[in-house]
């Protein structure tokens, strides 16, 4: 396990898929040690700003507070690659909108590392404008990474923003999560504008075909790992 990993076990919990142990960090990305390998999904930049084009107007903020967070995460676990699951961007033009400075970050994130971009439903075709490389999906031994989930063995995706609602101290709360029954995984979205789908929803029932999965659920300080049959 990589040094860092064990500096503060509140920040991540491990997580085993297909035999592998990945590390679910409370940023909302995902951690292989033995590739040094970090995972994130769903970062959606620009939404605020496609928004705006339509008339819905939104803090513009939303791409530097995601970058901000990666930053973080990868500054942490300083990963050889960088695997961005799809539906990095909120549509197909939203490159042409990032802000100098945001598109200088997204620059020093890639520096001196693997950076690939995996093509998703907003973003089929990712920019050849910023640096890294570009696939449908990339399998990696017993793991394929790809945007939308099929349910196969081995697999890690995103997508469809698992949430799960759990009960605390009298009432009920809303909380990103990552998903898992040991042989598959959907992850959360990264972005800080984006929504979530509720792990009870029948989109998961497609992917795992009973309750008997676990949510890895963000919380304000720490991870925690509750039966999906919990949840509610």
């Amino acid at each position: 396990m990589h040094a860092k990993a064990k500096l503060d076990q509140n920040r991540a919990a491990p997580i085993a898929i297909s035999g592998i142990a990945f590390l679910a960090d409370l940023s909302g990305a995902l951690y292989w040690d033995d590739e040094r390998l970090l995972v994130v999904s769903d970062l959606h930049l620009e939404k605020g700003s496609s928004f705006a084009t339509r008339g819905i107007l939104l803090p513009p903020f939303d791409t530097a507070a995601t970058l901000g967070v990666l930053a973080q995460a990868i500054v942490y676990y300083d990963p050889r690659t960088v695997i961005a699951l799809g539906d990095s961007f909120h549509d197909r033009d939203a490159h042409e909108r990032l802000s100098r400075p945001d598109r200088e970050a997204i620059a020093a994130l890639q520096a001196g590392r693997d950076w690939i971009w995996i093509e998703g439903n907003h973003d089929p075709l990712p920019p050849a404008s910023l640096n890294g490389s570009v696939a449908s999906e990339i399998a990696l031994g017993p793991i394929t990474f790809r945007h939308e989930p099929t349910g196969a063995a081995g697999e890690i995706a995103g997508h469809l923003h698992p949430k799960a609602r759990v009960a605390t101290r009298g009432r009920g709360i809303d909380r990103r999560c990552f998903v898992s029954d040991g042989v598959r995984a959907v992850m959360p979205s990264f972005g800080a504008y984006t929504g979530g789908l509720s792990i009870r929803d029948r989109a998961f029932a497609k992917i795992f075909d009973t309750l008997d999965f676990t949510a890895h659920v963000i919380g304000d300080a720490s991870m925690h790992v509750i039966a999906a049959s919990r949840c509610y």
